[in-house]
Formats: structure tokens, C-alpha cells, sequence
């Protein structure tokens, strides 16, 4: 264990040396919302007055993926990964009611899919901690609009699932701007790396006439295991 241990704080140390290329694993969330996404609008004033604004909130999903850096000098360095991200929005549940009747909308979402490329800079601070700033390309591999509605009708209930894909709907790539920070953990080769990707390209292929773009906003934190090649 003493040797395993000395072996582990030895790579830590020598991976910020100039020339130094490794690799890091890793796994981690990712919270994302689409901007511009429309509020889902009801207003039943003949069953009962209601009116419904549903507005969107944050859809949280997972990501794993590997990334290569190469330390150019102390202060910095340059990176490659890819990873798999799991993306999209949804919006707040609502209930339609008519008398004994009702209609609940449950975990309305589109999901979002992407195989990610980034490619960014580090500027090391002080030894472990960078800044960093770049360029993502993301690979669209599924889109899909889902939704749970749980229906009551003369006293029946019943339960349905919906899953519409929309894949067509949306260009394949996605180009966004990531900025964030990473840490490495002093003694064991462990980085914890927050980053904000913010979407620089449409989503939808094409817009009704004053509908205004769709881009992602994506902020995901992971936890990677760093060691030199």
C-alpha cells in the first residue's frame, strides 16, 4: 500500500511537467436547459377557467467520456476529449381537470444525445488548479420528446408513456464555448472539473416565422482519474 501510494503522488507530480501527455478518465452529471424553448400554454376557460402557463425548469443527466492533455509549459497546457452527454429540457407538471375528469401531464422532456468533442486550453494558476476556455463539437446521436399521462375518465384510470422521436427535427452538430475551472487533488491523481458549455449554433433545422433559435446551456461537473502516458 506504501508503495502504491508513492507510486500515485510520484504521477501526480510529474504529470504538470512540460511534455507531459496524459489521459483521465472520467464520469459525472450534467444539468442543461435549451434557451428560448417556448412555455407550454393552456387556457380551458369553457372547462372550469383554468388558465396554465407551465413554464421549463432543468433537466439533469449524466456524462462519460476520456480526455488527453498535453503540458506545454508549467502554466499550460492543451486537451482533447470525447465524451457521451446526456442533455435536454422539461417542463413542470400540470393537470387538466373537467368536472371528475383529469388529465396529468407528467416528466415532459426532450432528451438530447450527444457524442462531444472538446477541444480546450489550461492556464494553471498554481500547481493542480486551471482555468480553461476552448471549443466543443457536439455530435447529435438521439433526440426525443417523452411524457408520462396519467388520464382519469368515468372513474377509469389509466396510465400511458410517450416517446416521439424528433432526431430529424435538429441538426446533427452542435458547436458551443466551454469555460470552466479543474483541481487536482495534491496527493492522489484525482481531477474534479466544473465546466459551463454555452451553445453557439441553432438546434432546430429550420424556424416558423418569428420563432426565435434553440441553443444549448449546459454546466456539468466530473470526476476523473489523471495519470501520465
Amino acid at each position: 500500500m506504501l508503495a502504491a501510494m508513492m507510486v500515485a503522488t510520484i504521477t501526480a507530480s510529474a504529470q504538470f511537467e512540460p511534455g507531459t501527455i496524459s489521459i483521465q478518465p472520467k464520469v459525472g452529471g450534467v444539468i442543461s436547459k435549451v434557451s428560448n424553448m417556448p412555455k407550454v400554454n393552456f387556457d380551458f376557460s369553457d372547462l372550469g377557467g383554468y388558465n396554465y402557463d407551465i413554464d421549463k425548469s432543468f433537466y439533469g443527466g449524466a456524462l462519460i467520456g476520456a480526455e488527453f492533455e498535453y503540458q506545454i509549459t508549467n502554466q499550460f497546457s492543451a486537451a482533447a476529449g470525447l465524451n457521451y452527454s446526456m442533455q435536454g429540457c422539461q417542463w413542470e407538471d400540470f393537470e387538466l381537470r373537467n368536472g371528475s375528469n383529469s388529465s396529468k401531464v407528467k416528466d415532459l422532456q426532450i432528451e438530447l444525445g450527444y457524442l462531444n468533442l472538446p477541444v480546450v486550453a489550461n492556464f494553471y494558476l498554481f500547481k493542480g488548479f486551471a482555468i480553461k476556455t476552448g471549443v466543443q463539437f457536439g455530435f447529435l446521436l438521439s433526440a426525443k420528446c417523452k411524457a408520462t399521462n396519467e388520464l382519469k375518465l368515468d372513474g377509469v384510470n389509466s396510465t400511458r408513456d410517450y416517446s416521439v422521436d424528433i432526431k430529424d427535427n435538429y441538426n446533427k452538430l452542435d458547436i458551443s464555448i466551454p469555460i470552466g475551472a479543474s483541481y487536482q487533488v495534491p496527493t492522489v491523481p484525482i481531477y474534479i472539473d466544473a465546466r459551463y458549455n454555452l451553445g453557439l449554433t441553432k438546434l432546430q433545422k429550420e424556424l416558423s416565422a418569428g420563432e426565435e433559435a434553440n441553443k444549448n446551456q449546459v454546466f456539468q461537473l466530473t470526476v476523473g482519474y489523471k495519470f501520465a502516458l
